[in-house]
C-alpha cells in the first residue's frame, strides 16, 4: 500500500487499484461511456470514434476488419460498475460543462487567450453527453455564429486558435438544422473567411484533422446555396486552393483516406464552371487523382469521388490534355476502380475514358484503353448495368476503340466525325 497518486483511486490515504478493464484500450484512461464493437472489445466512445472518424476500419485492439456501418453498443453492464467503483471518494468527477448561455457569454467577451474557451465549445458540441437540445439551443442563438467567426477572421489569433476556432465550425456545421446560420455568418467576410481557412490547409506540422476541419468548412460554403457564382468565382480564384486540395488527397507521404475524403468533397463542390475545373487541371489535380485511386487504402465510397472530380477536370482542355498527357497511369487507375465504385463512379469512369479517346481523339489514350486486361468487357458490363442514355452513348463508342485488326493488330476509331460533350 503506498502514498503515490497515481490514475487509481485512494480511499483515506490508502491507494485503491484501478480494474484493468475500465480502461479504454486507446485511452488507457477509465472509460466514460463504454461501447463494445462486433470483436467484443470495448472501448471508450470519443476514443473509438476518432478512431473511425480518421478513417480506421478496424479493431484497434485485435486488428479485425469491421463491418460498415459500424455499431457501437453501449455496454451497460461494465457502466454500471465504473459508475459503482467511481464514487466522491475514488475518483474525481468530471469537470461540469458549461452551460450554452455561459459559453455565449465567454465568446461574445473578449479574451486575451481564447484557446481554453475555443476548445470548452469543441468538447460541448463534440461530446454525446451533452444533450443535442443544449447544442441546438447555442447553435441558434443569433449572436453565436458571427462572435465563432470573429474569432476565425481574427489576423491576431495565432495558428492553434485558429485551428481550435474551425473545429468548432466543423462540428457546428455538422448540425444540418443550424448550418446555414454558420454559413451565413462566414459568407459576410468571405474573403478574410477563406483566408483563414487557407491558412489552416496550408499548415505543414502533421496535424492532419485540422486541415480536414478546414477542407469541411471550405465545402460547406461551397455547397451552399447562398454561395452564387459570384462568390464562388471569389473562393476558387484563391490561388492556394487547388493545389492545397490536391496535397490532401495525395501528400507526399502516406495517404490518410479521411483527409483524401475531405480534400475530395471539397474539390467536387469547388469544381463547378470551365474556370474552376481548369484550374483544378493546372494545379495537377488529374495525375493525383490517378495515383489516389491506385492506393488500396482508399474505401470504394472516396473512389468514387475521385472518379467524379477526375471526370469534372476532364470537361475543360486542360483536364483533358492532363489525362492524355498521364494516359496510362490514368486509364490503368480508371479501368482498375470502374467495376468496384456505385453506378455514379462507373459513369464518371466512361466519361473520363469517353472525354480523352472520343473528344480529344488522343491516340496514346485509345491504346492505354485498348491493351487494357478486361477492358472493353467492362465497359460493357456500364453499358448493360442500367447506366444514363449519355453513359451508354459514350460507352458504346468506347467499345469501338477497343477493336482490333485480327490481322494488323493496329488500335481502331479513326473517324472523322465531330464529337459533342454528352453532358
Amino acid at each position: 500500500m503506498g502514498r503515490r497518486r497515481e490514475k487509481g483511486g485512494r480511499v483515506d490515504g490508502l491507494e485503491v487499484k484501478l480494474p484493468s478493464f475500465f480502461r479504454c484500450p486507446i485511452s488507457l484512461e477509465v472509460m466514460r461511456s463504454p461501447v463494445s464493437l462486433c470483436t467484443g472489445v470495448t472501448y471508450d466512445r470519443d476514443s473509438i470514434q476518432r478512431w473511425l472518424d480518421s478513417g480506421h476500419r478496424t479493431c484497434p485492439a485485435t486488428r479485425l476488419p469491421l463491418p460498415s456501418p459500424v455499431h457501437l453498443v453501449p455496454n451497460l453492464t461494465l457502466r454500471r460498475l465504473i459508475h459503482l467503483w467511481s464514487s466522491p471518494h475514488l475518483l474525481p468527477p468530471p469537470p461540469p460543462s458549461s452551460s450554452p448561455d455561459d459559453l455565449l457569454l465567454d465568446l461574445r467577451s473578449s479574451s486575451s487567450d481564447p484557446l481554453p474557451l475555443l476548445d470548452r465549445l469543441s468538447a460541448f458540441f463534440s461530446s454525446p453527453a451533452t444533450d443535442d437540445s443544449e447544442k441546438d439551443r447555442l447553435a441558434s442563438s443569433v449572436h453565436f455564429a458571427p462572435a465563432l467567426v470573429s474569432r476565425v477572421v481574427d489576423d491576431n489569433a495565432g495558428l492553434e486558435a485558429l485551428r481550435a476556432a474551425v473545429r468548432v465550425l466543423a462540428l457546428v456545421l455538422g448540425m444540418e438544422s443550424r448550418r446555414e446560420l454558420a454559413i451565413a455568418a462566414l459568407i459576410a467576410d468571405l474573403d478574410g473567411s477563406v483566408s483563414a481557412l487557407l491558412k489552416v490547409l496550408k499548415s505543414r506540422d502533421g496535424a492532419e484533422e485540422y486541415r480536414i476541419d478546414a477542407a469541411t468548412v471550405l465545402e460547406s460554403i461551397l455547397s451552399s446555396p447562398s454561395c452564387d457564382s459570384e462568390r464562388r468565382i471569389l473562393i476558387v480564384e484563391k490561388a492556394d486552393l487547388f493545389p492545397e486540395l490536391v496535397r490532401l488527397i495525395d501528400p507526399p507521404d502516406t495517404m490518410d483516406p479521411a483527409a483524401a475524403d475531405a480534400g475530395l468533397r471539397c474539390l467536387l463542390a469547388a469544381a463547378k464552371g470551365r474556370h474552376a475545373r481548369a484550374g483544378m487541371a493546372r494545379a495537377g489535380a488529374v495525375p493525383a487523382l490517378a495515383r489516389a485511386l491506385t492506393a488500396a487504402e482508399l474505401p470504394a465510397t472516396t473512389a468514387e469521388r475521385a472518379l467524379k472530380a477526375m471526370e469534372a477536370a476532364a470537361r475543360s482542355t486542360e483536364g483533358r490534355a492532363a489525362v492524355c498527357e498521364a494516359a496510362e497511369v490514368c486509364v490503368g487507375a480508371v479501368m482498375e476502380r470502374v467495376l468496384k465504385v456505385g453506378r455514379e463512379g462507373r459513369e464518371a469512369a466512361v466519361a473520363v475514358l469517353w472525354a480523352a479517346c472520343v473528344a480529344a481523339e488522343d491516340r496514346r489514350a485509345r491504346e492505354a484503353v485498348a491493351v487494357a486486361r478486361g477492358g472493353a468487357a467492362k465497359i460493357l458490363v456500364v453499358m448493360q448495368g442500367g447506366c444514363s442514355p449519355a453513359a451508354a452513348r459514350m460507352a458504346r463508342e468506347l467499345l469501338r476503340v477497343f477493336k482490333v485488326d485480327a490481322e494488323s493488330c493496329s488500335v481502331g476509331y479513326d473517324t472523322k466525325t465531330t464529337h459533342i460533350m454528352p453532358y
